[in-house]
């Protein structure tokens, strides 16, 4: 048996997706269906760029989403026993809009306006404010825990692997803090490229709206079980996954303890589907032992129909 796993926010690349559009009519009509129901050549900005205008949360967002579905949807139809093979899929925070797509939660142009208007507030939450990111590297998690804490303005966004933890919230506090993990023992803490403090309680005047922009979607019991960033446990119902969207926008992205939960069901065999190989550095920190397999091109599903 095996999972699906579907990257975030930071693997889009120019020229994803080229070839598929070019070789194969399956992964052209998802592209086709992205342009059309966003109002702009989502697959231009994949295939030419410019990289500065494909990094903005706006477009690369709904960019990851499409090429994933784009693959899944190539894979699915080439490999007509695959669907029956896969017991978790699961998404690093956007990429879980994927996995709920592949698992019949949403169709993919729901999918696809429920993230640009996730896009839109969570960019609008970060212009209002003055948050930032960054990444702790080389300390436990309890560590990191003990430093982080939202009365102290910033938080744990990403428990991502052993020695991998991201914190956000506001300026001058994830730079206090930044401080005093360095002095704990962390080996580095870098500051990351968003502009906003995501997974953070300055997210919740996001999450508030986007409340109720999910309740006008038409959400399907799953078909194949979602794990949840949120609990890292595993959600077939409409109504949790639903109010697990909301509270991903400002809470933790539990990314270990999900995949560990998989690992622990005996699986262990995963397919990362989407740009980049990000998931599968991450697992390699998780649990070495695991197998994952990368498809983010034709070549890739090729080998895997091979």
């Amino acid at each position: 048996m095996v999972a699906l796993i579907f990257p975030g926010q930071g693997s889009q690349y120019v020229g994803m997706g080229s070839e598929l559009y070019q070789s194969l009519p399956t992964a052209r009509d998802v592209f086709d269906q992205a342009d059309e129901v966003l109002g702009f050549s989502i697959s231009q900005l994949c295939f030419k760029g410019p990289e500065e205008e494909l990094k903005k949360t706006l477009n690369c967002q709904p960019a990851i989403l499409t090429l994933s579905i784009a693959l899944w949807e190539v894979m699915r139809s080439g490999l007509q026993d695959l669907k029956s093979q896969v017991s978790y899929v699961a998404g690093l925070s956007l990429g879980e809009y994927s996995a709920l797509v592949a698992s019949r939660v949403l169709g993919f142009k729901d999918a696809l306006q429920l993230v640009m208007i996730r896009a839109q507030l969570m960019e609008e939450s970060a212009a209002k404010g003055s948050g930032k990111m960054a990444a702790i590297i080389g300390l436990d998690n309890a560590a990191v825990k003990k430093v982080c804490a939202p009365q102290a303005g910033v938080q744990i966004a990403n428990l991502n692997c052993p020695g991998q933890v991201v914190i956000s919230g506001e300026k001058e506090a994830v730079d206090r803090a930044k401080g005093l993990l360095l002095q704990e023992g962390a080996k580095k803490a870098v500051d990351l490229q968003v502009n906003g403090a995501f997974h953070s309680r300055l997210m919740e005047p996001a999450a508030e709206r986007f409340k109720k922009v999910l309740e006008q979607v038409k959400f399907n019991p799953a078909q194949i079980p979602l794990v949840s960033n949120v609990d890292g446990q595993p959600h077939s119902e409409p109504r949790e996954i639903r109010e697990n969207l909301q509270r991903q926008i400002c809470s933790s992205v539990l990314w270990e303890d999900s995949m560990r939960f998989i690992i622990a069901k005996n699986i262990n065999r995963f397919y990362e589907i989407g740009p980049g190989k990000v998931l599968k550095g991450l697992m390699r920190k998780i649990d070495a032992n695991i197998n994952v397999v990368n498809i983010e091109n034709k070549e890739d599903i090729e080998r895997l129909g091979g």
